[in-house]
């Protein structure tokens, strides 16, 4: 009798069950402490008494960048450094300005993600899509148009992308030679 009670003892332990969330988020906002040293889910929230407006707002991606550089890019990104409001809520912005012919180097976002919109111009864009195809894909984008090109591997998929991205982009975006870009994409 004594082992049936202690069988079903462990059974209902172990097969308890308890389901909690937070149907809403604890404040309604976190604004940056960048003075405070603790991290956890991005910097230090200060006291939320001190909050003012100039933490939720950001004056400058009406500004062009220059473009007069080795890429022929500029990017104005605004993120938490910039605008302590966005602390903890995993969103940023950025403003790229292209001279023509300009380029942003093939890149990664860890635990993140990017739509790109075209405000004024045309603009080549693309990504290579994740192992094993590693196909690339192009699109033309106009004014108003949208762009959402996921996060991919760098190597494989900017050195292995069926077609090939042409030479002289991979060239210029990484500052080598078309013949060190050919040793590269021999090697996928």
């Amino acid at each position: 009798m004594a082992s049936h009670i202690m069988i079903l003892s462990l059974l209902a332990i172990t097969c308890s069950l308890a389901i909690g969330f937070e149907p809403s988020p604890l404040q309604d906002f976190c604004v940056a402490d960048p003075a405070s040293s603790a991290r956890v889910n991005g910097l230090a929230c200060m006291d939320s008494k001190l909050a003012q407006a100039g933490h939720f707002s950001f004056a400058g991606l009406h500004v062009p960048g220059n473009t007069s550089n080795p890429l022929g890019s500029r990017v104005t990104p605004v993120t938490v450094g910039q605008l302590p409001g966005l602390n903890t809520l995993g969103i940023s912005i950025a403003r790229i300005d292209y001279a023509p012919q300009g380029v942003i180097p093939p890149h990664t976002h860890p635990r993140a993600s990017e739509i790109l919109t075209v405000l004024e111009g045309s603009l080549q864009v693309g990504f290579v899509t994740s192992n094993p195809d590693n196909r690339l894909i192009t699109k033309d984008l106009r004014k108003g148009d949208v762009q959402n090109p996921g996060v991919n591997t760098i190597a494989n998929a900017v050195f292995g992308s069926n077609p090939g991205i042409a030479d002289d982009v991979l060239a210029k975006a990484f500052q080598v030679d078309k013949t060190t870009i050919d040793h590269l994409q021999a090697q996928f």
